[in-house]
């Protein structure tokens, strides 16, 4: 099992991310607004499952890779970092996308929802990037295998994102329409998201493995 810290530490990336605008969030929230909440909490089942197939994949990746690529760690760590300020800059820039900024969707059936669900996620690279990048700083050697930790890491990332998206997709309505009436607070939703995630880039790039 990972270190405390480094589980709070992930979790608060894990969330910092979920609330930036993205492929997933935009997709979601599109399609709550269009087809209603049933709709969204399927096409989210699909999104669920990308996470795990992510998870999967880039345990026994990022178990053999860090095992046998001498500096690997120190690549992936400010690689992260990096993709963090990228998003922090996308999030406060001059023109910067609202987290619901809506776009029209046609409606679909139940199994259409679940997989461009899935495929939406499958194809983001936000959630590639911090499984293959960010994940594997939180892994410690003198705490178990790396395969253990990277799943236990992937399952706090899954349940906080699945949580928060369906939070959102169940009250995306109600949140569309009180952006809209009040711009400053979407606003003010952008700068805390680009604050926290430039902070957090800062502190991977101010650590080292331990």
């Amino acid at each position: 099992m990972p270190e405390i810290h480094s589980l709070i530490a992930f979790a608060m990336i894990s969330l910092g991310m979920v609330l930036t605008p993205g492929p997933n969030m935009i997709y979601l929230i599109s399609r709550s607004i269009c087809q209603g909440r049933v709709a969204g909490l399927i096409s989210l089942g699909g999104v669920a499952l990308g996470f795990v197939f992510y998870m999967i994949c880039a345990a026994f990746g990022i178990t053999a890779m860090l095992m046998a690529i001498p500096y690997a760690y120190d690549t992936l760590r400010i690689a992260g970092a990096i993709y963090l300020l990228w998003l922090a800059w996308q999030a406060v820039r001059p023109g910067g996308k609202s987290l619901f900024q809506v776009k029209d969707l046609p409606k679909d059936p139940p199994k259409k929802l679940f997989m461009m669900g899935f495929l939406t996620n499958i194809l983001n690279p936000k959630i590639a990037v911090m499984y293959l990048s960010l994940l594997p700083q939180f892994i410690t050697p003198e705490h178990g295998h790396f395969l253990t930790q990277s799943f236990f890491l992937g399952l706090s990332q899954i349940i906080i994102s699945v949580s928060v998206n369906a939070i959102i997709v169940i009250s995306s309505g109600t949140i569309a329409s009180f952006l809209v009436r009040r711009p400053s607070f979407a606003l003010i939703q952008r700068w805390v998201m680009g604050c926290v995630l430039s902070a957090l880039a800062i502190k991977i790039l101010s650590e080292s493995r331990r």
